[in-house]
């Protein structure tokens, strides 16, 4: 079945009241009122299948699209406690004689997955959940919805897992993912400030949210300034922590984007093939005139990765500017 056929043909149920997470990075009062999913205290775990919440597969610009593809992708990743996908029609063989097992429901769930079967998953995974609702089945199965758009559910799935385990980062990182795929841009930097006050020293929250910059929202930019500040304070020596808040700052359009260069400079210094930070050093030299240096930055960081559209289409414009009207005809 393919993915568009299992959106238009599923649903979920789930019921109870509201309720809100403590944080020091609490939503406003108005977006507790207006701009916040509805996330519930008990969940009735009862699936008839997937559906794409948003309607339109996402939310916003392709860039938007792109990144939430990208980070459920990595939501999906963060289990490495999958076992190796064993013959379905065993499982269904052992589920039949087993009935009350959760680990088989769940290893029969990672084996209808992997042979394409993404609403038989969902059903083990859940079933596997209501038999035992460990950290594990529930981030399974949260990860299993949200990776087929199902982006509610998925929220209220990681919003009881988050509550029974509630030292699981990667839990709250999924629940944070939730709500960035629903556009509840405010409400993801909320989830995932909760993430890192579970271990500050862990880059996981970080990382997701450095990778959701790029939307216009004022209180998210404030939370990942915050946040990503910190994690360039604790991990001096990761390059990631170094170009994710020179990012942030550059995102400002302020006094403090100065305060750019040197971290990405650091960024490039400690991982050189990270183009990205390339990229960025190239668009701050950019935005001072200065193409010579841009041009320089963005050549390399379309030799580390030829993907990156956008070095491209810069490299294409500065060298336009700087005369050189053959190279920018092929870098456009």
């Amino acid at each position: 079945m393919t993915v568009s056929c299992l959106r238009a043909a599923l649903s979920i149920v789930v019921l109870g009241s509201a309720s809100w997470a403590q944080s020091p990075c609490a939503p406003s009062a108005a977006a507790k009122a207006n701009d916040a999913p509805q996330f519930y205290d008990e969940p009735q775990f009862t699936v008839a299948g997937v559906t794409d919440a948003s309607q339109t597969g996402g939310h916003g610009s392709d860039t938007v699209r792109r990144t939430t593809e990208a980070l459920t992708k990595e939501t999906v990743a963060l289990n490495s406690d999958h076992t190796e996908a064993a013959n379905v029609g065993l499982l269904r063989s052992q589920v039949a004689k087993e009935p009350d097992s959760a680990a088989v429901h769940h290893a029969l769930a990672d084996a209808n997955e992997k042979s394409g079967d993404a609403l038989g998953a969902a059903l083990e995974y859940q079933r596997a959940a209501e038999l035992e609702p460990s950290e594990i089945n529930l981030f399974d199965w949260g990860a299993e919805l949200l990776l087929h758009r199902a982006y509610e559910p998925s929220g209220e799935v990681f919003t009881k897992g988050s509550r029974l385990f509630p030292k699981s980062v990667r839990m709250a990182v999924g629940l944070g993912v939730a709500a960035y795929s629903l556009a509840s841009y405010e409400t993801a930097a909320q989830r995932l400030c909760e993430a890192s006050e579970i271990d500050p020293q862990d880059a996981l929250p970080y990382m997701f949210l450095g990778k959701m910059q790029g939307i216009d929202n004022q209180r998210f930019a404030e939370i990942a300034g915050v946040l990503l500040a910190r994690f360039a304070r604790l991990q001096p020596k990761n390059a990631w922590a170094n170009y994710f808040y020179a990012v942030s700052l550059m995102r400002r359009h302020d006094a403090h984007s100065n305060e750019a260069r040197p971290l990405l400079e650091r960024a490039i210094q400690l991982d050189s093939k990270l183009a990205l930070a390339d990229l960025q050093l190239g668009i701050w030299y950019e935005e001072r005139k200065d193409f010579s240096h841009a041009i320089e930055l963005l050549e390399n960081a379309v030799r580390i990765d030829p993907s990156l559209e956008e070095a491209h289409y810069r490299l294409g414009q500065d060298y336009r500017r700087n005369g050189q009207a053959e190279k920018s005809k092929v870098e456009l």
